[in-house]
């Protein structure tokens, strides 16, 4: 990274709140651009590339309030993202566009998108 660059710093947290097994009760995270306003959440899913370590940490946190219902479309959102940022990243359209059918037959299966008829019982197409 060059030297004559101006580096800025912002920073993320997350407060989790926990019943005595330790399962969430409360999420709330705020970030340094916004203004010091803390967020309510009902999950978060973080992954950390750690290029020395050659793996991913990833810290998966819901509250027991979050419904099934809630989850689907929270996965249903994070698998289409990561299909968009992955073809972002690499230009691999044809890969990121296998996730995205994933994602839509996910969305089908969980209800979140009507029956396109792409996918018949098992999944293919």
């Amino acid at each position: 990274m060059s030297q004559n660059k101006s580096l800025k710093k912002e920073k993320f947290s997350i407060d989790v709140l926990m019943d005595e097994n330790l399962i969430p009760e409360d999420l709330q995270w705020n970030s340094s651009q916004g203004k010091g306003q803390s967020e309510k959440a009902s999950a978060a899913l973080i992954y950390l590339w750690n290029a020395q370590k050659n793996e991913t940490f990833s810290l998966d946190l819901w509250t027991k309030k979050m419904s099934i219902e809630e989850m689907n479309k929270m996965m249903f959102q994070t698998i289409m993202t990561l299909a968009n940022s992955y073809e972002k990243a690499t230009s691999e359209d044809q890969l990121a566009n296998a996730m995205r059918d994933f994602g839509e037959f996910f969305g089908e299966k969980t209800e979140i998108l009507p029956k396109s008829g792409k996918f018949d019982g098992n999944g293919e197409r």
